[in-house]
C-alpha cells in the first residue's frame, strides 16, 4: 500500500502509482477517445473508475458536474483535473497533454490530407464511413453514461428538459447549465441519503470520499497558478501582435480563439454557429461548408471535438500566409489556434481545482453538480441528434414554430448508404460488442467500398 503525500495518493488495498507509470494509461484513454465527450467521458470512466480503481464513482461524477461548469472541453478538463488529483500540476500536464497529443497529430494529417486530396473518391469514401462509426460509438457511450447519471426520476426529467430547451428553444447552453445549478441547490437542501453509504461506495479507491492534501491549498496557491498559467496563455498571443512579418491573420486568430476559450461552453457544437459565422462572414477563414468538413474530420480523431477549431486555423493560415509557404503557415496556425484553446483549461483546472475540493462537502453544491451532470446527458442527446441529422440526410432545415424551432431533415435527401452502414454499426457496437477502433475501421473499409461503387 502506498503512503499519501504531495506527490501520490493511496486507498485501502490500491498502490498509488508514481507519475510515470501513469503515463501509459493515460496515452490508452486518449487512443481510445473517440465518439466526443460522451464517448471520451465513457472511456475514461471505464479504464480509470472500474479497471484501475484511481478515482470512485462519486468523486468522478463531482469532478466531471465541476469542469462541465468550465469554458472548454469538458473530457479534457475531466482527465486534467483527476491527473491533478493524483499527481498535482505535474499529473494534471500529463493528463491533459497527452489526451490533446492524438487528436492534434491527426487532425493536423487530416489537413493536410483535406487541402490536397480531399475530392478524391477513397478520401471521401473513408471520411464517410467513419462518420457512421462515430454516430454508433456516440450513441453507445450515451447510453452507457446515462444509465450511471440519470439515477431517478427528477435527473432523467432534468435532461430531458435540457435537451428540449437546445433542440427546441435554442436556449444558450451556459443558460440550461445555469438553471440546472439552480434546481440542484433547491432540491438537495437537506441530508444526502447517499451520504451515508459514501464510504462503503468508495471502498477500494484510490481516490475516495477523504480529501487530499492539495485540496486543503489556500487562495494564495490558486492566484499564483492562475497568473503563472495566463501568462504562458497570453504572453505568446501579444508577441505576435508585435512581431514584425508575421502574417497579420495569425494576431487576428490568436485574439480571436483567447477570446473563444472564454466562451465555449457545451464545447465545439456549442461554439460552431459563432465560429463559423465569425470565420466565414467576418474574416473569410472558411468557405460556406467547410466548418462541417472540420467537424466531421474531428469527430473521427480522438481527444476533445473542440479540435475542429485548428482545422480553422489550418485553413485560415493556409489561405494567407503571407511570405511563408502555405502548407508551413497552415501548420502553423494550426498549432497557434491549439495553444490558445487548451492552454487556459490548464489554467481553470490548477486555479480552481483547490476551492471546488474543499466545497465538495457541500450538500448544496453536490445537489447542484448532481443536477448538472444529469443536464449534461440532455447536451449530449442534443450533440447525437444534431450530428445523426446531418449524417443520415443530405439536407436538414430550420424550421421556426413560434418561440420554437427544429431542425427537421428533408424525407427526399436520406442517405441509404449512410442509414445502413449505421444501422450496420449500431448493431456491431450495442448487440456484438465490437470496440472503438476496430467499428470505426470496418465502416472506414466499408465507406471506400461503397464510394468506388458510386452508393455513397
Amino acid at each position: 500500500m502506498g503512503a499519501p503525500d504531495r506527490d501520490g495518493v493511496a486507498a485501502h488495498g490500491v498502490i498509488a502509482p508514481s507519475l510515470a507509470e501513469t503515463v501509459p494509461v493515460w496515452a490508452r484513454v486518449a487512443a481510445l477517445s473517440f465518439g466526443g465527450p460522451a464517448g471520451q467521458i465513457a472511456v475514461m470512466h471505464r479504464i480509470l473508475v472500474e479497471e484501475r480503481r484511481w478515482v470512485s464513482e462519486r468523486r468522478f461524477l463531482h469532478g466531471l458536474g465541476f469542469c462541465t461548469l468550465l469554458p472548454g472541453p469538458e473530457a479534457q478538463q475531466l482527465a486534467t483535473y483527476i491527473g491533478w488529483l493524483m499527481h498535482g500540476p505535474a499529473g494534471g500536464l500529463v493528463a491533459g497533454g497527452l489526451f490533446v497529443l492524438p487528436g492534434l497529430i491527426a487532425l493536423m494529417a487530416l489537413s493536410w490530407l483535406y487541402v490536397l486530396y480531399g475530392h478524391v473518391d477513397a478520401v471521401a469514401g473513408l471520411f464517410f464511413g467513419l462518420k457512421a462509426a462515430v454516430l454508433a460509438i456516440v450513441l453507445h457511450a450515451l447510453w452507457r453514461l446515462g444509465g450511471r447519471a440519470l439515477r431517478d426520476r427528477t435527473d432523467r426529467l432534468v435532461a430531458l428538459a435540457a435537451f428540449a430547451a437546445l433542440f427546441v428553444l435554442a436556449v444558450p447552453f451556459p443558460l440550461v447549465v445555469i438553471a440546472a445549478g439552480l434546481l440542484g441547490l433547491a432540491r438537495r437542501r437537506g441530508p444526502d441519503p447517499a451520504a451515508a453509504d459514501a464510504g462503503a461506495d468508495e471502498a477500494g479507491f484510490l481516490i475516495g470520499a477523504a480529501m487530499l492534501p492539495r485540496e486543503r491549498d489556500g487562495a494564495a496557491v490558486s492566484l499564483r497558478m492562475g497568473a503563472l498559467w495566463l501568462a504562458i496563455w497570453l504572453l505568446p498571443v501579444a508577441a505576435l501582435l508585435i512581431a514584425p512579418g508575421v502574417p497579420p491573420v495569425f494576431g487576428q486568430m490568436a485574439l480571436f480563439f483567447s477570446k473563444m476559450a472564454l466562451v465555449t461552453f457545451g464545447g465545439a457544437y456549442a461554439a460552431l454557429a459563432y465560429v463559423a459565422q465569425q470565420a466565414v462572414d467576418h474574416y473569410g477563414w472558411l468557405k460556406p461548408g467547410e466548418m462541417l468538413d472540420g467537424l466531421g474530420l474531428a469527430e473521427t480523431t480522438p481527444g476533445p471535438l473542440i479540435m475542429v477549431l485548428q482545422f480553422v486555423g489550418f485553413l485560415a493560415g493556409f489561405r494567407a500566409p503571407g511570405a511563408l509557404p502555405p502548407l508551413l503557415a497552415g501548420t502553423l496556425a494550426g498549432l497557434l489556434t491549439t495553444w490558445v484553446t487548451f492552454v487556459p483549461c490548464f489554467l481553470w483546472i490548477f486555479a480552481g481545482a483547490p476551492l471546488i475540493g474543499r466545497l465538495r462537502g457541500s450538500r448544496r453544491l453536490a445537489g447542484a453538480l448532481s443536477a448538472i451532470t444529469a443536464a449534461v446527458a440532455g447536451v449530449i442527446l442534443n450533440l447525437a441528434v444534431w450530428f445523426g441529422l446531418r449524417t443520415l440526410f443530405r439536407q436538414v432545415v430550420t424550421v421556426p414554430l413560434g418561440p420554437l424551432r427544429l431542425d427537421v431533415p428533408v424525407p427526399a435527401s436520406l442517405d441509404p448508404a449512410a442509414l445502413l452502414l449505421t444501422l450496420a454499426a449500431i448493431a456491431a457496437v450495442f448487440r456484438f460488442g465490437l470496440g472503438t477502433l476496430p467499428t470505426l475501421a470496418l465502416c472506414a473499409g466499408a465507406g471506400v467500398v461503397l464510394r468506388q461503387a458510386g452508393l455513397a
